[in-house]
């Protein structure tokens, strides 16, 4: 018979970035904390949104924008969710078969990664199947309301792209990617490792870019929670964040990251080989067959308040839902975005424990052009490099002026 004092189940999806959680739970931080932490893989994230919905979850690794679309009625069963903490920065790419890199390198696209490059050698792709009468190129997000559908629409439109009407962007839960690029269902793909990992090593495609390129230090995954159980269990809660913190110092030690990647592969969390993790822990991606690239913050759990949920985060996906026709912008909307995510319930369980705590709630996003201190309670904190590829910016306190100007670039 368990002596945890608190009970809490946990829906996750087989990606790298649920580490967190599984070593929550795998390496004992979630029992040292008096949870008996139960994880359930799921197969989508609508099963995760649901499932939390009917109760059958307390808290759930997510999307970072789904707890938000969730509170703006955008689902369609989902109850109000909050986001007291962040699941790491980075860990998505984008991947292209390897017929639309040979005619993305025809057109200057080189192997360092750089969104520019690739965005502007894709773009006289798409031109050259225009003229030609050729079908429009089929991506593949993992969810409407997921980072990888507003990352992959940010580049594509920076680049000249019209997401909407040059490409067309489809639905497939992260595990299909790969296998959807080697049938040809799909010339290219955003998504979360060890997905452009798999598709790289099973010969299917090329790694063309990569999140931490596009927006650097941006979010990705959060723990969204049951507002209903956090007011009820507020103790259970801080106990799970300290936890989760103390997993997220874990996963970010070098020395871990083979016992990491071992404990992913396992059947109950990602069930794939270890290799497909390590490129994603180390930062030496495997971008094609004869290719490594090393990318710096890849994937980041633990540094730069990896785990913090920013209003400012939280209100630049409001702004791209907004810009791709998703919700109407009101004063209304924007305070259920900006009051989804809770860095109050973050600072509040983690203060004991004197972690880095940023003093403000929100920032500039995209303002740090390198590494720079800031002001914080507890631990001394360094934020960025942060900047958005093509040198914008965001600032959450003129949210109208961004989401005036953006709706001019949207094609």
């Amino acid at each position: 018979m368990s002596d945890a004092r608190f009970e809490i189940s946990a829906g996750f999806l087989p990606l790298l970035d649920s580490a967190l959680l599984v070593a929550a739970r795998e390496k004992g931080f979630a029992a040292a904390e008096g949870i008996d932490l139960t994880l359930v893989r799921e197969t989508s994230w609508a099963n995760i949104r649901d499932r939390l919905a009917v109760g059958h979850f307390q808290v759930a690794h997510m999307l970072a924008p789904m707890p938000i679309a969730c509170n703006l009625g955008l689902t369609p069963l989902a109850a109000t969710t909050v986001v007291p903490m962040a699941l790491g920065l980075g860990g998505n790419a984008v991947t292209v078969s390897n017929a639309l890199w040979h005619d993305m390198a025809a057109h200057g696209a080189s192997g360092d990664l750089s969104p520019r490059a690739a965005g502007d050698a894709l773009r006289a792709v798409v031109a050259e199947r225009t003229r030609s009468g050729a079908a429009p190129l089929r991506l593949g997000v993992v969810h409407p309301h997921s980072g990888h559908n507003y990352e992959l629409r940010y580049w594509l439109a920076a680049c000249g792209i019209d997401p909407d009407g040059d490409v067309e962007i489809v639905i497939l839960p992260p595990p299909l990617m790969a296998d959807a690029l080697g049938s040809r269902a799909l010339d290219g793909f955003c998504a979360g490792e060890p997905w452009n990992t798999a598709a790289v090593l099973l010969g299917h495609g090329r790694v063309a870019t990569v999140k931490a390129k596009i927006w650097r230090s941006s979010p990705e995954k959060v723990l969204g929670a049951d507002a209903r159980w956090c007011d009820a269990n507020a103790e259970a809660l801080s106990a799970l964040l300290r936890a989760i913190h103390h997993a997220a110092q874990w996963c970010a030690e070098p020395a871990n990251r083979a016992e990491l990647a071992g404990i992913m592969a396992a059947p109950a969390y990602v069930g794939r080989p270890a290799e497909w993790m390590l490129p994603a822990l180390s930062g030496h991606l495997v971008t094609a067959a004869d290719s490594v690239v090393d990318v710096e913050d890849f994937f980041v759990p633990q540094a730069k308040a990896a785990t913090f949920p920013w209003k400012s985060h939280a209100l630049w996906f409001y702004s791209q839902m907004v810009r791709w026709g998703q919700v109407e912008h009101s004063a209304a909307n924007a305070a259920i975005a900006r009051e989804t995510y809770r860095p109050d319930l973050y600072r509040t369980a983690l203060k004991p424990l004197g972690a880095a705590l940023p003093g403000a709630n929100a920032k500039v996003e995209g303002a740090l052009p390198a590494p720079t201190p800031v002001g914080s309670a507890g631990a001394s904190l360094v934020l960025g490099p942060d900047g958005f590829f093509d040198g914008g910016l965001f600032d959450p306190d003129d949210l109208d002026g961004y989401i005036a100007a953006q709706r001019n670039l949207a094609g």
